[in-house]
């Protein structure tokens, strides 16, 4: 009996694979239109083993949005290192441009388009999605609170605001890709954007 529940627990797929696959159907169809269906037929297992692994739907779409943060966003952050504001932002949503156009996966932004869909999205992970969007505006903010320290930014420049309008903008530049706008023409928007960054 034991090992027959051994056998029936055994996982039939490479998690990190079914985290891959399932990042792109979310991504492509957003929360709400990505089905458990869907799911196991990419991932190709039967629910039993998908519950045993991901223990739901919600618990499967936590795990691809902490990694989607962690790796997609997270290349993207890595312009906080940049020795001015203005490069941090340069390359912060250059990057951003890059990953809402990359042709290798579905384009614009998949935490946006996934709460965007939100009307079947658990409350809990709606909350994540806030906590994470807030710990990412807090890295800008205290990044642009040391330019103004260090006489990068002019000594009455507001860090919230401007991190604020940099998240905007970035959400702007996700939601363009997705409805077609190529590199090019985001790299236009970010340009003419930059104009108004305090000198």
């Amino acid at each position: 009996m034991e090992g027959q529940f051994a056998m029936a627990r055994q996982r039939e797929f490479d998690i990190d694979e079914a985290i891959s696959k399932a990042t792109a159907l979310f991504w492509e169809h957003g929360y709400d239109r990505t089905s458990l269906a869907d799911l196991t037929r990419t991932i190709g297992c039967k629910p039993p083993s998908f519950y045993f692994a991901f223990g739901s739907k919600d618990g499967l779409f936590r795990i691809v949005l902490e990694r989607y943060y962690d790796t997609y966003l997270g290349a993207a952050e890595a312009a906080l290192r940049e020795p001015t504001s203005r490069r941090v932002v340069e390359g912060m949503l250059g990057r951003l441009a890059d990953i809402y156009t990359d042709p290798s996966h579905p384009l614009g932004c998949l935490a946006i388009k996934c709460s965007m869909s939100g009307a079947q999205t658990a409350e809990a992970l709606l909350q994540r999605q806030t906590e994470l969007r807030a710990l990412r505006r807090g890295r800008l903010i205290t990044r642009l609170r040391e330019a103004v320290i260090a006489g990068d930014l002019p000594a009455d420049a507001d860090a919230e605001e401007l991190a604020r309008y940099v998240l905007v903008l970035a959400t702007g530049l996700a939601m363009d890709a997705q409805a077609g706008a190529s590199r090019a023409q985001l790299q236009q928007v970010i340009d003419r954007a930059l104009i108004a960054w305090p000198a």
